[in-house]
């Protein structure tokens, strides 16, 4: 196989194992007797899958994934019948926006998305209600005894398990030969109790295959499939800054314009027809996010609490968080500031840090920085960052300290709307210290990231692979001659990918 085959990243020559590279996860193993050995892991010791042997790393860790989602199903099943009495979706932890919208949108009544009512998501998201919805609706209409909601509920379910299931397979994908990393997705517990509050692993999944086929340099799918998951949720337009800046350094432009170009094309491509046939309605999702207030668990949210503790309490005696979610126009421009310098940061890290990052460490850095500086901080957007940190920083230690803060958070948060409701659960201080401890653990997250950015040789996954496996045409590729000038002196060549 050539040096230049992007199927060389699949090769498990050098399988990881985590009881042996991860020393969290090799403490673990002394309980039960040691680090894993060759055949429990499903890899012989040249590195070839074991012939005849069913279960191995990869199959077992899609087991567990629909085993998590069957369980996220249970945990669910309370609020299926949509009959919410006596707060039981609060009570029971089982409230998902996809039953409660199935009213709010119109969708029990045969209402086309945009057409017929307004949407506060992005058309992606919106087609994909309408799709699953208006069948749903047109059988029970024949059928009246059938409960629409639930129907809808489990359709949906259906489908972004299968987007879940495919994320993971693309994760296996990019990592033959570390499987084991694709289980800190398929055992999230982050992921057992947000699956399907939203619809976000329809954006998740989408992403996750634009980012194989550019690994599989595809720039063209690539540049479609993360046009239309940005036209389902924004955060997937963060991956595009992240190559345009490794093309940079790489001077690796043409796979790069035609990723960008397409992926443009593409959202244009989606968004027009309902912008020109139903702008008010189209516009509703900007409209939402420019009005919106700083909502629960958010940086701002903190911070207006530690206000109201520290300020007398008279009238015009505001802290700066208070005021600034007084004036909501001028909250926009901060929380956009931030996040503009955050990401201005993360493109100096791309194109001066001593070795070129990889590109899954740097998305995951985008994202981050854009929950962490937003106004907004759903409960469900932690599954953005999953796919995100497996790739990035596969280290089971801090990734079960943030999932413990997650669902510590996740708890908190149904305690505070029980409290909204009027039914008080825990002073509001439990719900701060939550979600404070879901800020900082995003935020040692991002640190430990960085350092392996600053510090390759601490990268997990360049101790398995050479350079980038996600990089595509940038994986292996020496920096541009321009950063060797500006730098002064000539660039560390960067290693070659494996030749099989």
């Amino acid at each position: 196989m050539s040096a230049q085959s992007p199927a060389g990243i699949d090769e498990p020559q050098k399988a990881d194992h985590p009881s042996r590279s991860d020393g969290f996860v090799r403490g673990l193993s002394e309980a039960i007797g040691g680090p894993i050995g060759a055949h429990a892991s499903g890899v012989e010791r040249r590195g070839t899958q074991a012939s005849g042997r069913f279960w191995t790393a990869a199959r077992i860790v899609l087991a567990l994934t629909c085993l998590t989602l069957a369980l996220h199903w249970v945990q669910k099943s309370p609020c299926q019948d949509g009959a919410w009495q006596n707060n039981v979706q609060y009570t029971r932890f089982c409230y998902t926006d996809v039953l409660a919208l199935y009213y709010a949108e119109g969708l029990n009544e045969g209402k086309v998305p945009y057409r017929d009512h307004p949407v506060e998501y992005p058309v992606v998201t919106g087609y994909f209600m309408g799709a699953l919805g208006l069948p749903v609706h047109n059988i029970g209409v024949d059928r009246p005894e059938i409960n629409q909601a639930q129907w809808f509920y489990n359709l949906n379910a259906l489908v972004l398990g299968a987007l879940a299931v495919a994320t993971v397979a693309m994760i296996l994908s990019l990592r033959r030969r570390r499987p084991w990393d694709a289980a800190m997705f398929a055992l999230s517990p982050a992921l057992l109790v947000t699956a399907t509050v939203n619809w976000d692993l329809l954006a998740i999944g989408l992403a996750a295959i634009g980012m194989y086929a550019w690994a599989k340099r595809q720039p063209l799918a690539a540049g479609i499939l993360l046009g239309l998951a940005t036209s389902a949720k924004l955060w997937p337009l963060f991956v595009l800054w992240p190559l345009f800046l490794l093309g940079l350094r790489t001077a690796r432009v043409k796979e790069m314009l035609v990723t960008i170009s397409s992926a443009i094309v593409t959202i244009v491509a989606v968004n027009l027809p309902v912008a020109i046939l139903y702008p008010d309605n189209w516009r509703r999702f900007f409209d939402l996010n420019s009005e919106r207030a700083v909502d629960w668990g958010t940086l701002w949210y903190i911070g207006r609490y530690l206000d109201s503790k520290w300020n007398s309490g008279s009238p015009g005696d505001q802290g700066p968080f208070q005021w600034l979610s007084n004036n909501i126009p001028t909250l926009n421009t901060v929380s956009y500031a931030l996040i503009t310098l955050a990401f201005l940061a993360i493109g100096a890290l791309a194109l001066f840090a001593k070795r070129r990052p990889r590109l899954a460490a740097l998305v995951f850095l985008m994202v981050a920085a854009f929950l962490i500086f937003s106004k907004v901080w759903s409960q469900q957007f932690n599954l953005w960052l999953l796919p995100l940190l497996v790739l990035a920083r596969p280290r089971w230690g801090a990734f079960l300290a943030w999932q413990f803060a997650e669902v510590g958070y996740f708890v908190a948060f149904y305690g505070e709307l029980l409290g909204a409701g009027g039914k008080q659960v825990f002073p509001e201080g439990v719900f701060v210290f939550a979600a404070t401890l879901r800020l900082t653990t995003v935020v040692v997250l991002c640190v430990l990231v960085v350092r392996d950015i600053l510090r390759p040789e601490g990268d997990p996954v360049r101790s398995t692979y050479l350079d980038d496996p996600d990089g595509g045409s940038y994986d292996g590729a020496p920096d541009a001659s321009w950063l060797a000038r500006l730098r002064g002196r000539p660039a560390p060549a960067e290693p070659a990918p494996v030749t099989t």
